[in-house]
């Protein structure tokens, strides 16, 4: 567990980045800082690995304060992500993630070894392991940042808005990814982000900042959306808060109509829809609501495991099932 006891950081000048900040992280979990610019959740991040260090307070790390620990051993044990990736311009792929189990003491042909195998996680083919940095995408960069903070198998990752500078279409497998590897792995991982929506798909805890650096709101995506703090959470999460919640309720249960009732649906010859938008029964509500109202048919596409379509939802049912839903909730 991380904890911040009544941190304060105050930069030469006056100026207060962090204002009395008491925070637990917990084990194996995603605590996701997110906040407007200039509100101290990178500061407060940067405090974990000692990168910033408190003007008054401590930050411990499984009730060890990081300050009473060697600097060298500490970062050893963090994996760090930042954006852009940050990776090394004259060595390979395949060396940059390799860098830190060297410096631990690994053989050169088994960090190499180990590296393969993270490039391969992190969904990169061997292929990539002999380019050089500028020879990779913004979005595979941050995979192979990802790899190398993982390289050393630290218990604890840090990650400063690592997906903000790729496009969406980019992001969107990122996370993917991120949540995968996560589920496999169980990190405690601390991350600053300024999107809203990625914060709440991707923590399990969100806690969010103020301006001043102050600790407006800490609990889980669905906590947070149901129950703002005061009217400043209340905007920061928007008034579309009510769409947002339902990434947390299950599409399984969905009134889903047959393809027949849709003359014009148009399938390939593996019965998979073109030119509509496809859902699980695994996936969200958002998710559906999503693409019934993009859907010019007003309708979003049921697929089974294969992607084969096995029915339809029209806009008006999901509109009822919601209404149905509200009525049943106490």
């Amino acid at each position: 567990m991380i904890t911040f006891e009544d941190v304060v950081k105050v930069y030469p000048g006056g100026s207060t980045a962090v204002d009395h900040l008491s925070l637990e992280l917990p084990t194996g979990k995603t605590t996701v800082l997110v906040g407007p610019s200039g509100c101290g959740k990178t500061t407060s991040l940067r405090m974990i690995n000692r990168m910033v260090r408190p003007t008054s307070g401590r930050v411990l790390i499984d009730g060890r304060d990081v300050a009473e620990q060697d600097e060298a051993l500490l970062r050893r044990g963090i994996g760090y992500v930042i954006q852009h990736a940050g990776l090394f311009p004259h060595r390979t792929v395949l060396d940059n993630v390799a860098t830190v189990p060297m410096l631990l003491g690994c053989t050169r042909k088994q960090a190499r070894t180990d590296a393969l195998g993270l490039l391969e996680r992190v969904g990169l083919s061997a292929e990539f392991a002999k380019r050089y940095p500028a020879q990779l995408s913004g979005g595979q960069q941050q995979r192979v940042g990802v790899a190398r903070a993982l390289a050393a198998d630290p218990p604890i990752m840090v990650m400063d808005e690592p997906f903000s500078a790729v496009d969406p279409v980019v992001r969107e497998g990122l996370h993917r990814e991120f949540l995968r590897l996560q589920k496999d792995l169980g990190k405690t991982i601390a991350m600053v982000t300024h999107d809203i929506d990625e914060a709440i798909k991707l923590g399990d805890v969100v806690a969010i900042f103020r301006q001043g650096g102050r600790l407006a709101q800490v609990g889980t995506p669905r906590e947070v959306l149901a129950n703002p703090a005061d009217d400043f959470v209340a905007e920061f999460v928007g008034r579309d808060r009510g769409l947002r919640s339902l990434s947390f309720e299950s599409a399984a249960d969905l009134p889903v109509r047959p393809l027949s009732e849709v003359g014009d649906l148009a399938l390939d010859d593996a019965g998979r829809p073109v030119g509509y938008g496809s859902f699980t029964r695994a996936d969200s509500l958002r998710l559906v609501t999503d693409l019934a109202i993009i859907s010019p048919a007003g309708i979003a596409v049921r697929v089974d495991a294969e992607g084969v379509a096995d029915g339809v939802v029209r806009h008006h049912d999901l509109v009822d099932h919601l209404a149905a839903r509200r009525r049943e909730q106490p």
